[in-house]
């Protein structure tokens, strides 16, 4: 009987690094599956693109990411520029992983290679970034830089309190960004603090959505907008709609669509799954719905 074939894109150097003391144990687990195992260790940022891309249809039956959501980020980009039809596996070992929290995923690295054999298969949606993508977020403004300005060895530390520590900075120096939002024939236009495009339960760490409100497979992103506090009051607003996961002050726009147009903000950079991405005029944003196929534990339940 011909052995299914499995590919593990690592990266070696995510989170604390404990990854390499498990991989011959994640490897023995898929082995013991059938799985005739190939090994990717990747070298740089957006290596994992490049490896994912050259995939041709039907060289493995399933994909295994092992790092944090930002090799996801670059694995599931190369997949959806490659156009290939494969399940995928996610094993996060990354400081924050936000998307993986969400889904249920196991942060127990054996735990969650054992669920992508036993678990089940679901489709999700992906956010398309004018022509790059992203796996559960876009965002822009206060909090957002946190993921990314946080030095590697302070995230190694101190874990997820490194994203607080850098988001209440952050807090005491939001500055206005006057922007103008185009979907599904209404426009806003306001100063805005801080908004995130998302098909996640939280972003960020500290922005967090009620379970009700998202759905990950409905072709929809959840908006949220936070308009400029101009004093002390409405900033005390903002802080406690984010800590009771109440949206409905007036400081508030949380609405879904397929997509979204921004414009303005001087060339205002985003993140992307928690990754710095370069500042554009004018942006569209796009729900690419179902777009990925990835195994999931047992419990989990989405919408």
């Amino acid at each position: 009987m011909k052995k299914k074939k499995l590919l593990m894109i690592v990266n070696p150097r995510s989170g604390k690094a404990k990854i390499k003391n498990d991989a011959l144990k994640i490897i023995q687990i898929f082995s013991d599956a059938g799985f005739e195992v190939t090994v990717y260790p990747t070298q740089a940022s957006g290596d994992a693109t490049i490896k994912a891309q050259s995939i041709k249809e039907g060289k493995y039956d399933r994909i295994v990411v092992c790092g944090g959501d930002g090799t996801l980020n670059e694995v599931i980009t190369g997949v959806m520029r490659s156009g290939i039809k494969c399940t995928l596996g996610y094993i996060p070992s990354g400081t924050l992983n936000e998307w993986s929290t969400g889904l249920k995923i196991s942060k127990n690295f054996t735990k969650a290679a054992e669920d992508i054999i036993n678990g089940r298969e679901i489709y999700l949606d992906i956010g398309k970034f004018d022509d790059r993508y992203f796996s559960y977020t876009a965002s822009f403004g206060a909090f957002t830089e946190a993921s990314y300005s946080a030095p590697q060895g302070v995230k190694n530390v101190f874990g997820e309190a490194a994203y607080y520590f850098e988001g209440i900075k952050g807090i005491g120096n939001i500055k206005p960004i006057h922007l103008k939002f185009k979907c599904d024939g209404r426009e806003i236009e306001d100063d805005f603090a801080f908004g995130a495009i998302s098909n996640s339960m939280s972003v960020g760490g500290i922005v967090k959505f009620d379970n009700s409100v998202v759905k990950l497979n409905d072709g929809k992103f959840e908006v949220l907008l936070i308009k400029n506090p101009t004093n002390i009051i409405q900033l005390q607003s903002i802080v406690d709609g984010i800590l009771r996961q109440d949206l409905s002050a007036k400081e508030f726009e949380f609405f879904h669509t397929h997509e979204i147009t921004v414009t303005g903000g001087d060339k205002l950079p985003w993140t992307l799954d928690g990754e710095f991405c370069e500042g554009k005029d004018s942006v569209t944003l796009t729900n690419v719905p179902s777009a990925i196929r990835l195994v999931v534990p047992q419990s989990t339940k989405i919408k």
